[in-house]
């Protein structure tokens, strides 16, 4: 990811200072801080000449649809949250300031928009198998049967929402009750991880139109039971590039461990690689739910050394996915706990996108443009 001054920026928009500065009010560029000057400013590249190219002349109305679903503009309107000013909000509220007090639960009556007090109660679930393979199990069978939501009052939509996370709960957590995050340090004895648990699975619960929330939204769109929503949802997250980036970390630690921290740092970077779990590109300073977590555990010291390299090295500051990977070293949870802390809270924001997709009652069915063998 490049940046560049302002002087750039304006050569390249062929603006005044204040329309680049708009710009950036508006989300349409990001800034941040130039680490060699504080008094300066820098622009995120990519967005100056996306802008640029814009202002060239209109462009054609596939480029602007292939850029749309890549970091591009707002394709779908939505009430349930967004990324605005490098804060990020959920139904007007400040994410990071719910998640000094809120619970999972408490998210799921404010994404569902639901006044009724929500409550994950424990389902008994089939089979001998725990954890994530469980839970998709569970999710599976529970798709193939539930109804589709079409026709059904939402009081009973939230109650099928309710039941597909009371099912992910139950074969992540096992068979208890109360608050999810007690119920997850319970299952991997770290009680003393109780509060850190339930920060992260708020600040997890939502984050606007990313790959997996997409995935959930177009399935929920055909009509589909909101079980086959998550499950849509689920299969996204697996991805390395989404819910299991925090994977991604374990080279650099190890080597981090072997080399040190600094060569660890440089060695990535001298190749022209990005250093994993660094950097968010909807935030122009930094993923503002990586010190919110931060805040709830004492950070291991490598991954504070790492945290400070990086960011001297880079110009980028650590994300939501490196602050999982620390919280995960910082009580020794389990290696996929990263993973099942992710979709126990996603599934919440999923069935939020779901049930907001249902209302508009369309259909999600965007065009291929085809670029293959001409037909004969």
């Amino acid at each position: 990811m490049s940046w560049i001054s302002a002087e750039a920026a304006l050569a390249l928009l062929g603006t005044k200072p204040q329309t680049l500065y708009a710009n950036v009010s508006r989300g349409r560029i990001a800034a941040r801080p130039d680490p060699e000057d504080p008094r300066r400013s820098l622009y995120r590249q990519d967005d100056v000449e996306r802008l640029a190219s814009k202002q060239r002349g209109r462009r054609p109305a596939t480029t602007v649809a292939a850029e749309s679903i890549a970091w591009g503009e707002p394709v779908l309107p939505t009430a349930i949250s967004t990324v605005e000013s490098g804060h990020f909000y959920v139904r007007g509220k400040d994410v990071t300031e719910l998640a000094k007090t809120a619970t999972l639960e408490d998210m799921a009556a404010l994404l569902w928009s639901t006044t009724a007090p929500i409550a994950f109660d424990t389902m008994t679930t089939s089979g001998s198998d725990s954890g994530l393979i469980a839970s998709y199990r569970q999710v599976a069978e529970l798709a193939a049967t539930q109804m589709p939501p079409i026709g059904r009052a939402r009081s009973v939509l939230i109650k099928d929402a309710t039941l597909v996370v009371s099912l992910i709960a139950s074969a992540i957590t096992g068979v208890r009750s109360g608050p999810i995050h007690e119920r997850l340090a319970a299952q991997w004895q770290r009680p003393e991880a109780a509060n850190a648990l339930r920060c992260a699975l708020v600040l997890l619960s939502e984050h606007e139109l990313n790959a997996s929330t997409f995935a959930a939204r177009v399935t929920a769109s055909t009509g589909a039971p909101l079980a086959a929503a998550v499950l849509a949802g689920l299969a996204a997250l697996s991805g390395p590039l989404h819910g299991t980036a925090s994977l991604s970390m374990g080279a650099l630690i190890r080597d981090a461990k072997r080399y040190g921290v600094e060569q660890a740092v440089s060695s990535l970077l001298r190749q022209g690689r990005p250093l994993p779990c660094f950097g968010h590109r909807l935030y122009p300073d930094h993923d503002v739910r990586a010190p919110a977590l931060f805040a709830t555990f004492a950070v291991p010291k490598l991954f504070a050394e790492l945290a400070e390299v990086g960011e001297n090295l880079s110009g980028e500051k650590p994300n939501i996915d490196f602050a999982l990977c620390a919280l995960v070293a910082a009580h020794d949870l389990p290696h996929d706990a990263p993973l099942q802390i992710f979709a126990l809270a996603r599934c919440v924001g999923w069935l939020a996108h779901a049930l907001e997709q249902i209302e508009t009652g369309a259909l999600i069915r965007p065009r291929a443009r085809y670029v293959g063998v001409s037909p004969s």
